[in-house]
Protein backbone atom coordinates (compact mmCIF):
# COMPACT_ATOMS: atom_id res chain seq x y z
CA UNK A 1 0.00 0.00 0.00
CA UNK A 2 1.37 4.20 -0.98
CA UNK A 3 1.47 6.22 1.66
CA UNK A 4 -1.49 8.36 -0.07
CA UNK A 5 -3.76 5.47 -0.26
CA UNK A 6 -2.69 4.40 3.92
CA UNK A 7 -3.11 8.59 4.37
CA UNK A 8 -6.68 8.52 2.74
CA UNK A 9 -8.09 5.46 4.14
CA UNK A 10 -6.83 7.31 8.00
CA UNK A 11 -8.79 10.21 7.18
CA UNK A 12 -11.42 8.38 6.07
CA UNK A 13 -11.80 6.40 9.51
CA UNK A 14 -11.76 10.09 11.33
CA UNK A 15 -15.03 10.96 12.94
CA UNK A 16 -16.66 14.00 11.44
CA UNK A 17 -17.42 15.12 14.66
CA UNK A 18 -18.62 18.93 14.53
CA UNK A 19 -15.24 20.81 14.65
CA UNK A 20 -14.29 18.97 11.53
CA UNK A 21 -17.72 19.99 10.09
CA UNK A 22 -17.31 23.70 11.16
CA UNK A 23 -13.87 24.02 9.33
CA UNK A 24 -14.56 22.48 6.27
CA UNK A 25 -16.97 25.08 6.15
CA UNK A 26 -15.19 28.32 7.04
CA UNK A 27 -12.13 27.23 4.60
CA UNK A 28 -14.75 26.84 2.03
CA UNK A 29 -16.60 30.29 2.35
CA UNK A 30 -12.65 31.82 2.43
CA UNK A 31 -11.70 29.77 -0.61
CA UNK A 32 -15.08 30.81 -2.57
CA UNK A 33 -14.01 34.29 -1.86
CA UNK A 34 -10.80 34.23 -2.83
CA UNK A 35 -11.93 32.66 -5.98
CA UNK A 36 -14.07 34.68 -7.22
CA UNK A 37 -12.01 37.73 -6.11
CA UNK A 38 -9.19 36.55 -8.17
CA UNK A 39 -10.38 34.40 -10.48
CA UNK A 40 -8.17 31.41 -8.57
CA UNK A 41 -9.70 27.95 -7.54
CA UNK A 42 -9.34 28.71 -3.83
CA UNK A 43 -6.30 26.07 -3.68
CA UNK A 44 -4.15 28.85 -2.00
CA UNK A 45 -6.33 28.67 1.01
CA UNK A 46 -7.44 24.91 1.11
CA UNK A 47 -4.50 23.35 0.83
CA UNK A 48 -2.53 24.78 4.17
CA UNK A 49 -6.05 25.57 6.11
CA UNK A 50 -6.34 21.26 5.65
CA UNK A 51 -3.00 20.93 6.59
CA UNK A 52 -2.73 23.41 9.88
CA UNK A 53 -6.27 23.42 11.36
CA UNK A 54 -6.97 19.47 9.99
CA UNK A 55 -3.79 17.73 10.02
CA UNK A 56 -4.05 16.45 6.86
CA UNK A 57 -0.99 15.75 5.00
CA UNK A 58 0.01 17.47 2.20
CA UNK A 59 -1.01 15.31 -0.70
CA UNK A 60 -4.46 14.41 1.11
CA UNK A 61 -4.85 18.09 1.50
CA UNK A 62 -3.79 18.81 -2.10
CA UNK A 63 -6.58 16.08 -4.12
CA UNK A 64 -9.25 17.42 -1.55
CA UNK A 65 -8.52 20.97 -2.79
CA UNK A 66 -8.58 19.92 -6.61
CA UNK A 67 -11.92 18.35 -5.50
CA UNK A 68 -13.73 21.32 -4.19
CA UNK A 69 -12.36 23.67 -6.92
CA UNK A 70 -14.48 22.32 -9.46
CA UNK A 71 -17.96 23.38 -7.93
CA UNK A 72 -16.33 26.96 -6.95
CA UNK A 73 -14.89 27.52 -10.40
CA UNK A 74 -18.31 26.60 -11.86
CA UNK A 75 -20.07 29.50 -9.91
CA UNK A 76 -17.01 31.99 -10.80
CA UNK A 77 -17.41 31.61 -14.21
CA UNK A 78 -21.02 32.13 -14.30
CA UNK A 79 -20.26 35.29 -12.06
CA UNK A 80 -17.97 36.76 -14.71
CA UNK A 81 -19.86 35.50 -17.65
CA UNK A 82 -22.56 37.38 -16.58
CA UNK A 83 -20.24 40.28 -17.31
CA UNK A 84 -19.33 39.34 -20.63
CA UNK A 85 -16.05 38.88 -18.90
CA UNK A 86 -14.72 35.17 -20.28
CA UNK A 87 -12.91 34.70 -22.88
CA UNK A 88 -14.37 31.35 -24.21
CA UNK A 89 -11.91 29.92 -26.78
CA UNK A 90 -8.46 30.65 -24.73
CA UNK A 91 -10.06 28.60 -22.02
CA UNK A 92 -10.58 25.74 -24.08
CA UNK A 93 -6.68 25.67 -25.49
CA UNK A 94 -5.78 26.56 -22.05
CA UNK A 95 -8.01 23.75 -20.37
CA UNK A 96 -7.27 20.80 -23.36
CA UNK A 97 -3.35 21.18 -22.56
CA UNK A 98 -4.08 21.51 -18.62
CA UNK A 99 -5.85 18.16 -18.61
CA UNK A 100 -3.05 16.24 -19.86
CA UNK A 101 -0.54 18.12 -17.53
CA UNK A 102 -3.34 17.14 -14.53
CA UNK A 103 -2.42 13.85 -15.13
CA UNK A 104 1.23 14.10 -14.62
CA UNK A 105 1.27 16.26 -11.47
CA UNK A 106 -1.00 13.86 -9.81
CA UNK A 107 1.17 10.84 -10.96
CA UNK A 108 4.49 12.77 -9.37
CA UNK A 109 2.03 13.70 -6.28
CA UNK A 110 1.61 10.00 -5.43
CA UNK A 111 5.93 9.70 -5.92
CA UNK A 112 7.56 12.48 -4.49
CA UNK A 113 8.68 12.50 -0.76
CA UNK A 114 5.96 14.68 1.20
CA UNK A 115 7.88 16.96 2.06
CA UNK A 116 9.54 18.34 -0.96
CA UNK A 117 6.07 18.54 -2.16
CA UNK A 118 5.82 21.04 1.02
CA UNK A 119 8.61 23.34 0.21
CA UNK A 120 7.71 22.96 -3.49
CA UNK A 121 4.12 24.46 -2.41
CA UNK A 122 6.14 27.28 -0.42
CA UNK A 123 8.34 28.23 -3.42
CA UNK A 124 5.39 28.45 -5.33
CA UNK A 125 3.46 30.54 -3.27
CA UNK A 126 6.88 33.01 -3.05
CA UNK A 127 6.74 33.05 -6.91
CA UNK A 128 3.38 34.39 -6.86
CA UNK A 129 3.74 36.90 -4.10
CA UNK A 130 6.87 38.36 -6.17
CA UNK A 131 4.35 38.25 -9.69
CA UNK A 132 1.51 40.19 -7.80
CA UNK A 133 4.06 42.91 -7.20
CA UNK A 134 5.38 42.67 -10.96
CA UNK A 135 1.40 42.75 -12.46
CA UNK A 136 -0.56 45.58 -12.44
CA UNK A 137 -3.33 44.44 -13.84
CA UNK A 138 -5.13 47.08 -16.76
CA UNK A 139 -8.90 47.11 -17.15
CA UNK A 140 -10.42 47.17 -20.56
CA UNK A 141 -7.36 45.88 -23.16
CA UNK A 142 -8.26 44.44 -26.40
CA UNK A 143 -6.82 41.13 -27.15
CA UNK A 144 -6.99 39.16 -30.40
CA UNK A 145 -6.09 35.47 -30.43
CA UNK A 146 -3.45 34.68 -33.06
CA UNK A 147 -1.53 31.08 -34.17
CA UNK A 148 1.21 32.22 -31.66
CA UNK A 149 -0.62 33.32 -29.19
CA UNK A 150 -2.91 30.02 -29.62
CA UNK A 151 0.88 28.12 -28.91
CA UNK A 152 1.45 30.14 -26.01
CA UNK A 153 -1.84 29.66 -24.16
CA UNK A 154 -0.84 25.52 -25.29
CA UNK A 155 2.25 25.48 -22.82
CA UNK A 156 0.64 27.66 -20.13
CA UNK A 157 -1.95 25.02 -19.82
CA UNK A 158 0.37 22.47 -19.65
CA UNK A 159 2.69 24.06 -17.25
CA UNK A 160 -0.65 25.16 -14.80
CA UNK A 161 -2.18 21.48 -15.36
CA UNK A 162 1.12 19.79 -13.67
CA UNK A 163 1.26 22.26 -10.85
CA UNK A 164 -2.83 21.70 -10.16
CA UNK A 165 -2.29 18.14 -10.20
CA UNK A 166 0.80 18.42 -7.94
CA UNK A 167 0.15 21.44 -5.38
CA UNK A 168 -4.03 21.13 -5.20
CA UNK A 169 -4.71 24.45 -7.35
CA UNK A 170 -6.97 25.16 -9.52
CA UNK A 171 -4.00 26.95 -11.71
CA UNK A 172 -5.37 30.67 -11.42
CA UNK A 173 -2.19 32.37 -9.78
CA UNK A 174 -0.59 30.71 -12.66
CA UNK A 175 -3.41 31.61 -15.63
CA UNK A 176 -4.34 35.08 -14.69
CA UNK A 177 -0.95 36.79 -14.01
CA UNK A 178 -0.02 34.96 -17.27
CA UNK A 179 -2.72 36.22 -19.39
CA UNK A 180 -2.27 39.69 -18.18
CA UNK A 181 1.78 39.72 -18.79
CA UNK A 182 1.93 37.61 -21.67
CA UNK A 183 -0.65 37.72 -23.72
CA UNK A 184 -2.32 41.56 -23.14
CA UNK A 185 -5.59 40.52 -21.56
CA UNK A 186 -7.60 42.57 -18.69
CA UNK A 187 -7.53 41.55 -15.48
CA UNK A 188 -11.07 40.57 -15.24
CA UNK A 189 -11.43 38.79 -18.55
CA UNK A 190 -7.91 37.13 -17.67
CA UNK A 191 -9.74 36.11 -14.27
CA UNK A 192 -13.08 34.88 -15.57
CA UNK A 193 -11.22 32.89 -18.27
CA UNK A 194 -8.98 31.12 -15.31
CA UNK A 195 -11.84 29.75 -13.85
CA UNK A 196 -13.40 28.46 -16.95
CA UNK A 197 -10.53 26.81 -18.00
CA UNK A 198 -9.34 25.28 -14.44
CA UNK A 199 -12.81 23.28 -14.29
CA UNK A 200 -11.57 20.29 -16.76
CA UNK A 201 -8.31 20.71 -15.40
CA UNK A 202 -9.33 20.19 -11.83
CA UNK A 203 -12.00 17.15 -13.20
CA UNK A 204 -9.17 15.53 -14.98
CA UNK A 205 -7.10 15.38 -11.75
CA UNK A 206 -9.50 14.85 -8.86
CA UNK A 207 -9.88 11.42 -10.78
CA UNK A 208 -6.19 10.47 -10.64
CA UNK A 209 -6.31 11.53 -7.16
CA UNK A 210 -8.97 9.32 -6.31
CA UNK A 211 -7.91 6.42 -7.96
CA UNK A 212 -4.59 6.73 -5.68
CA UNK A 213 -6.94 7.54 -2.72
CA UNK A 214 -5.27 11.14 -2.41
CA UNK A 215 -8.59 12.97 -1.53
CA UNK A 216 -11.00 13.19 0.77
CA UNK A 217 -14.29 13.62 -0.61
CA UNK A 218 -16.44 14.22 2.30
CA UNK A 219 -14.03 17.40 2.90
CA UNK A 220 -14.40 18.28 -0.40
CA UNK A 221 -17.92 18.34 -0.73
CA UNK A 222 -18.02 20.64 2.27
CA UNK A 223 -15.59 23.05 1.36
CA UNK A 224 -17.16 23.14 -2.42
CA UNK A 225 -20.38 23.84 -1.14
CA UNK A 226 -19.34 26.51 1.00
CA UNK A 227 -17.09 28.25 -1.40
CA UNK A 228 -19.98 28.71 -3.73
CA UNK A 229 -22.23 30.74 -1.30
CA UNK A 230 -19.07 33.34 -1.54
CA UNK A 231 -17.65 32.94 -5.33
CA UNK A 232 -20.31 35.42 -6.49
CA UNK A 233 -19.79 38.36 -3.85
CA UNK A 234 -15.83 37.77 -4.40
CA UNK A 235 -16.15 38.64 -8.13
CA UNK A 236 -18.55 41.44 -7.63
CA UNK A 237 -15.85 42.85 -5.02
CA UNK A 238 -13.15 42.62 -7.75
CA UNK A 239 -15.16 44.74 -10.66
CA UNK A 240 -14.96 47.41 -7.75
CA UNK A 241 -11.28 46.94 -6.27
CA UNK A 242 -8.73 48.86 -7.26
CA UNK A 243 -6.56 46.24 -8.85
CA UNK A 244 -3.01 47.63 -6.95
CA UNK A 245 -5.25 47.32 -3.57
CA UNK A 246 -6.28 43.77 -4.48
CA UNK A 247 -2.52 42.74 -5.19
CA UNK A 248 -1.12 43.94 -2.40
CA UNK A 249 -3.86 42.54 -0.28
CA UNK A 250 -3.50 38.82 -1.77
CA UNK A 251 0.27 39.23 -1.64
CA UNK A 252 0.11 39.62 1.88
CA UNK A 253 -2.30 36.93 2.91
CA UNK A 254 -0.47 34.46 0.62
CA UNK A 255 2.69 35.45 3.08
CA UNK A 256 1.55 34.35 5.80
CA UNK A 257 0.46 31.22 4.34
CA UNK A 258 3.80 30.41 2.97
CA UNK A 259 5.70 31.12 6.27
CA UNK A 260 2.82 28.78 8.15
CA UNK A 261 4.13 26.32 5.98
CA UNK A 262 7.69 27.09 5.88
CA UNK A 263 7.46 26.08 9.55
CA UNK A 264 6.31 23.44 9.43
CA UNK A 265 8.22 21.75 6.57
CA UNK A 266 11.01 22.68 9.27
CA UNK A 267 9.44 21.18 12.28
CA UNK A 268 8.79 17.93 10.11
CA UNK A 269 12.22 17.44 8.97
CA UNK A 270 13.70 18.36 12.31
CA UNK A 271 11.31 15.22 14.19
CA UNK A 272 12.84 12.59 11.91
Amino acid sequence: MTEGAASGMRMSARLRDPRFVLSCLGIGLAAGLLSGLFGVGGGTVIVPMLVLLLGFDQRLASGTSLAAIVPTAAVGVVSYAVHGSVAWIPAIILAAFAVVGAQIGTWLLARLPQNIVRWGFVIFLIVVIVMLFVVIPPRDTPWVLTWGAALGLAAVGLVTGVLSGLLGVGGGVVVVPALIILFGMSDLVAKGTSLLMMIPTAISGTIGNLRRRNADLVAAVLIGVAACTTTTLGAWLSTILDPLVSNILFAAFLTFIAVQMAVRAVRSRRSR
